[in-house]
């Protein structure tokens, strides 16, 4: 088969597609022919290895040799003990730990996959597994008259977010680069902060709610744009701000009735079918901005490391 496969970490030209052996699950594991994997910002960090998060399982070299865990497509073979599946059904999940999706075919647990929507696309299924459960899980605290601020707006996780967030009928702020602005006004934003010319931090609002994808400020400015009882969560962005949040950002915020922290993110079909639900019902809108052949992987992840992408690109294989 072939794979798009690297051996250390760096720019997107360290990788190359090869002819590889089709791998063999294993128990509790399924094989599926691979039809399209969306890009995920995690690709993008394990592909330089940075932040250091991205080297977790391997530190001087990449611990799996092909990046992409959103996939979605069709059970080639099953292996012993698996219950849910068999050969030819339409399937998708996140499978972030063995990853293999930048390729015709790839080995996932049973347990990270879910049968894919008859409604929805394989293109389209790709993009909600990863994006879908962060976005869910980090606005399910917004509500009526709530002012949310989403930080990465303008991305996979952002663009559902703005759309969960305005469902639940909260006022939302979406932060992205300039070329996202107008994007972000059409998913229902109520305000867009253009990040290269304005600061969210440095201002007089306040949020109840602040999703941040991207994160790179210090904790005093995130505390400063929360209300009092409000709550800060950390998804993505530098080692340092991780560590200030957790450590000095948890004691500030209990001080000053303020919630900092890191939004440990819930896998698996129970936490992102929801979202699949709301896109076959019509209700949250599934945004794929470009899609890429699987030659086309280095250039695909370029797009969203330079956060290019309006919501989600996809690798389609199949």
């Amino acid at each position: 088969m072939r794979a798009v496969v690297y051996e250390r970490y760096g720019d997107p030209d360290v990788l190359r597609v090869e002819e590889v052996p089709v791998p063999s699950p294993g128990p509790k594991q399924v094989l599926v022919r691979v039809a399209a994997t969306s890009v995920n910002l995690t690709d993008w960090e394990c592909l330089h290895g940075s932040p250091l998060y991205a080297r977790l399982g391997g530190l001087r070299s990449p611990a799996r040799a092909t990046l992409g865990s959103d996939v979605a497509g069709w059970v080639e073979a099953v292996g012993d003990d698996v219950s849910r599946f068999r050969p030819g059904d339409e399937v998708y999940g996140d499978n972030l730990d063995l990853k293999g999706g930048f390729a015709e075919y790839a080995v996932a647990p049973e347990k990270v996959l879910a049968h894919k929507p008859k409604e929805l696309t394989f293109t389209e299924a790709s993009t909600i597994p990863q994006a879908g459960a962060i976005a869910l899980q980090g606005t399910d605290r917004a509500g009526a008259l709530d002012r949310v601020l989403i930080n990465g707006a303008g991305g996979g996780s952002g663009s559902f977010a703005i759309q969960l967030a305005k469902r639940l009928g909260a006022h939302v702020t979406g932060v992205d680069n300039v070329d996202k602005l107008d994007f972000m006004r059409s998913l229902g934003a109520d305000v867009v902060i253009d990040y290269r010319n304005e600061d969210f931090t440095d201002t007089e609002n306040q949020y109840d709610l602040i999703l941040d994808l991207v994160a790179h400020r210090s904790v005093s400015a995130y505390r400063s744009a929360l209300a009092r009882g409000g709550c800060y969560r950390w998804v993505g962005g530098s080692i340092p701000t991780l560590l200030s949040v957790m450590t000095v950002g948890s004691i500030a915020g209990l001080l000053t009735g303020r919630r900092l922290g890191l939004l440990a993110v819930r896998e698996g079909p129970d936490h992102f079918g929801p979202l699949a639900s709301l896109c076959v019902a019509g209700d949250v809108r599934v945004c794929v901005d470009r899609t890429f052949g699987l030659d086309e992987v280095p250039d695909a992840l370029a797009y969203v490391g330079d956060g290019r992408a309006l919501g989600k690109a996809v690798v389609e294989i199949g």
